[in-house]
């Protein structure tokens, strides 16, 4: 109809079309002469690092070699076309092939695929499990895929808030922790039964000690040396970063010279050294995944999609912001999540954004993903023409090359002394999430730590900080008069602030902390005001709460304060000879509150009810976040009860159709109720 927008039109579609295929809107303006070289340079730089790690890495996820090379390609590839930033390198990561690594361990055992030999002798049958993990990996692939699409597509790129910086940093290096111990195994050379479920990491390293004294020297030495070599030229490329055109790429060199070194000498048949095997060149024909597994992994393949769409958003996030650009959260869900989908089609296993990657790919000159497709060119030529070279590369190697990227990780550790100083809070969730993955292994781990951290959330909003305000001179600032020695108290006026939004969970804690904080003085001239009033009470006059003042919630009604009064006056604390209070009004500054419920004003009107026994007047400031509590003058005299007001929505006390100016006090009183 006219007027209408068309919701299939032609700038509709093209605004969606851009949405889903970012490279749409970038590729075509793309500045050839100002950033290709740039990216040449970084794509061939990352191209090299995804070599050794891409090996590396699916040794980890317990799977043939080959595996990692494809998910150095595909992934990367697809990453292209979906992704909004422009320097994350996707792709193998320590923390998801280690996740991996637990899976296929605790589903699909050696000790599953063990055979006889001459009627005597059990070996495992390599191939055939290989061929059953790569099975099971694909298809946890493909559901990580699913998972992060749907959350993309759902506008759900939010979930990754409630994984908290502290708790991602304990949980990468207790990830770190299991992947060094994962690979001590190769970097000593002796075989290891698989074992999961918590308390593995400690059982493996148990069952390691018991092996060392078959320790193989010889894979033990080159390890190490290995070790040595890479660890003392990244910190030469980290200290001549600014003279050298690319990083040395020293686990590339690595790679080669052992290899070489491997198959001249013959390493395996004299030394007994390990070797990586048989690489199969050429690519895969895509495979159906086995539906029949996702009932069995659709748990760690949801944990698997939200930690490896926490660390590739972190990343993006950062260099966005150093290069002056936007990632778009949710595409970004539903790129990783198309590159995770359309790759364990190809026997990929999922993948995520490595660190040490993203800051080659940014520090050598990448300006766009354009990089990202050169070095995913630079694994293609390798899987189809030189992969099938590295079969005599010692695992020992690869061993080394995984321990060493793991530097960054274990630097993570200096956060305990940096969140002692600043938040304590924060450091036990970091510790909690360290332990518990340690303890409960990856999947157990991850969900506990998250549980935890939203219980410390809940806590902290049950112990919030109250205070009492003051004013300092000559302003209209107001602080906790305990914390500032310049901030004085209004004379006869308490300001009472809580630090928290106030919900069922806390507000009974609210209003003890407001008793405690005002000193038992309220208390006493309740029970003394009570006690002397029983002459009064059965006066047809006197006032009372409504019967329906404990009902539950509906639109509040607020008493202001107004003209005269027509109810009959009550006995007042003069009238009974009982002191005065020493001050005559409460103020509850509600600046932090963000939301209430009905118990929260259930609790309130209680409140309200008990000040005003002791001819104390209750008002509330700040509502709505109105800002800094501003300057209170009392009302002359002590105001009466008058006009009703009936008051929808939130919070509905402290409301008025018109709205307050800054700063204008609303005084509630206790007889807040339901509409009749």
């Amino acid at each position: 109809s006219a007027g209408r927008p068309q919701l299939c039109s032609g700038s509709a579609a093209k605004s969606l079309l851009f949405r889903f295929l970012p490279f749409l809107r970038w590729l075509p303006r793309y500045p050839i002469k100002d950033w290709l070289l740039g990216d040449i340079v970084s794509g061939f730089s990352v191209g090299i690092m995804h070599l050794p790690q891409g090996l590396a890495y699916a040794l980890l996820a317990g799977l043939p070699p080959v595996t990692g090379l494809y998910s150095s390609f595909y992934p990367v590839f697809l990453y292209f076309f979906f992704g909004t930033s422009r320097h994350n390198s996707v792709g193998p990561f320590a923390v998801i092939s280690v996740m991996i690594g637990s899976l296929t361990e605790s589903m699909l055992p050696s000790e599953n695929f063990l055979e006889s030999v001459n009627g005597t002798n059990a070996t495992v049958n390599e191939e055939l499990r290989d061929a059953a993990r790569v099975e099971l990996v694909a298809t946890i692939t493909v559901l990580t895929g699913i998972f992060q699409v749907a959350l993309g597509l759902l506008q759900f790129g939010f979930v990754v808030t409630y994984l908290s910086d502290p708790l991602v940093r304990g949980y990468t290096t207790a990830s770190s922790v299991h992947v060094l111990v994962s690979q001590l195994k190769n970097v000593f050379g002796v075989s290891q039964s698989e074992h999961s479920g918590p308390l593995s990491l400690f059982v493996t390293v148990i069952d390691l000690c018991k092996k060392l004294p078959d320790t193989n020297v010889g894979t033990l030495v080159t390890a190490i040396i290995a070790m040595v070599a890479i660890l003392i030229v990244k910190e030469l490329n980290h200290k001549f970063a600014a003279k050298l055109p690319m990083p040395i790429p020293i686990e590339l060199i690595t790679i080669i010279v052992s290899t070489g070194i491997s198959y001249g000498v013959n390493l395996k048949d004299k030394f007994g050294i390990s070797v990586v095997g048989n690489i199969p060149s050429g690519l895969k024909p895509p495979v159906a995944p086995k539906i029949s597994y996702f009932g069995q992994v659709v748990g760690n393949a949801f944990a698997i999609a939200v930690v490896g769409y926490a660390i590739c958003i972190s990343l993006g996030k950062i260099f966005a912001l150093k290069h002056g650009y936007k990632v778009d959260s949710n595409q970004e869900l539903i790129a990783l999540g198309l590159s995770n989908f359309l790759g364990g089609f190809f026997q990929c296993f999922a993948i995520s954004c490595s660190m040490s990657r993203s800051l080659v790919q940014e520090s050598t000159g990448g300006n766009s993903q354009v990089a990202g497709v050169i070095s995913s060119l630079v694994i293609l030529v390798t899987i189809l023409k030189i992969g099938e070279l590295f079969r005599d590369l010692p695992k020992a190697i690869l061993a080394a090359i995984i321990i060493v990227n793991l530097k960054g990780m274990f630097k993570q550790f200096k956060d305990l002394s940096t969140l002692w100083k600043t938040n304590r809070v924060d450091l036990l969730v970091w510790i909690v999430t360290f332990v518990a993955t340690l303890l409960l292994n990856l999947d157990i781990g991850l969900a506990v730590s998250v549980a935890f951290g939203l219980l410390t959330v809940i806590f902290r909003t049950q112990l919030p900080h109250y205070s009492i305000l003051g004013r300092i001179s000559d302003t209209d600032v107001y602080r906790d008069v305990k914390e500032y020695e310049m901030a004085q108290e209004v004379p006869g006026v308490k300001i009472f602030r809580s630090s928290s939004t106030l919900y069922f969970a806390n507000v009974e804690l609210y209003a003890e902390a407001l008793k405690k904080k005002l000193k038992k003085q309220q208390k006493k001239l309740e029970k003394e005001k009570a006690k002397r009033e029983k002459p009064w009470s059965n006066d047809a006059g006197s006032p009372s709460l409504p019967q329906n003042a404990e009902d539950g919630p509906g639109p509040a009604v607020i008493e202001l304060s107004g003209g005269e009064s027509s109810a009959p006056s009550e006995p007042t604390l003069h009238s009974l000879g009982l002191p005065q209070p020493s001050f005559h009004a409460v103020i509850l500054d509600f600046s932090p509150v963000s939301f209430v419920d009905t118990v929260s004003i259930k609790i309130l009107k209680n409140i309200f009810k008990d000040f005003h026994e002791i001819e104390v007047d209750v008002f509330v400031a700040g509502c709505g976040g109105e800002g800094d509590l501003q300057s209170y003058e009392p009302r002359p005299g002590r105001a009466s009860f008058g006009t009703q007001l009936i008051v929808q929505g939130v919070p509905p006390w402290c409301s008025h159709p018109q709205g307050f100016p800054r700063g204008q006090v609303l005084q509630v009183v206790p007889w807040i109720q339901s509409e009749p």
